[in-house]
């Protein structure tokens, strides 16, 4: 089995890319390999925040690895949260609060169309990267709904469904979800280069 070195402490972006990538490669995740640094991001796009947590495990860790930012966009915030989704309603807070205050700034808006973004980046030994992009359009809710998912997903309803993220299965969410067209992205480009480095053990 292959390993792969996923530059993130985030546990739910860790199970759900387990989930999709399955018994095919063993998924480690920044404490796995010692790093408990906050990586800066300090970007002004998600390429370029994955590409900074990217090239910071490879020259602290000398790992190879993938590395990923993600974002809700929302057309009547002008594309807010973007970049700052994590950290919305501040440093220190969680989804919830999030959640809150994006509810709030869309008080009595009718535009609720929105996308999820995600930009995943493949850091070479070498350095070289390459990166996958995923898109998901959608809408945002008037309320939070389903116990599923994380971060914005109670919130989120994908275009063509009547359900949330978050009241999806895993599979279902995968399927069509911006991270999921990114790792099949990547696991595409993977397997039909043959890439050898030490992204894997």
């Amino acid at each position: 089995m292959s390993t792969i070195v996923f530059a993130t402490n985030n546990a739910n972006k860790l199970r759900e890319l387990r989930e999709m990538l399955g018994n095919e490669y063993r998924i480690l995740g920044l404490a796995d390999i010692g790093c408990t640094a906050d990586i800066p991001e300090t970007a002004d796009s998600f390429e370029g925040n994955a590409l900074l947590k990217g090239l910071y495990v490879l020259e602290h860790f000398g790992y190879a690895c993938i590395a990923d930012d993600s974002g809700l966009e929302v057309d009547a915030l002008d594309g807010a949260p973007g970049i700052y989704s994590a950290r919305y309603a501040g440093e220190g807070h969680g989804a919830a609060a999030n959640n809150a205050k994006l509810l709030k700034e869309l008080d009595g808006r009718t535009d609720r169309k929105a996308r999820f973004r995600t930009a995943m980046v493949l850091v070479d030994s070498d350095g070289s990267h390459k990166t996958f992009f995923g898109t998901v359009e959608g809408s945002i809710g008037t309320e939070a709904r389903g116990n599923a998912g994380f971060g914005y997903d109670p919130l989120f309803t994908p275009d063509g469904w009547t359900k949330t993220f978050a009241e999806a299965a895993p599979d279902e969410k995968n399927a069509v979800s911006h991270r999921g067209k990114a790792v099949r992205k990547l696991v595409e480009y993977l397997k039909s280069n043959n890439i050898s480095s030490n992204i894997y053990d």
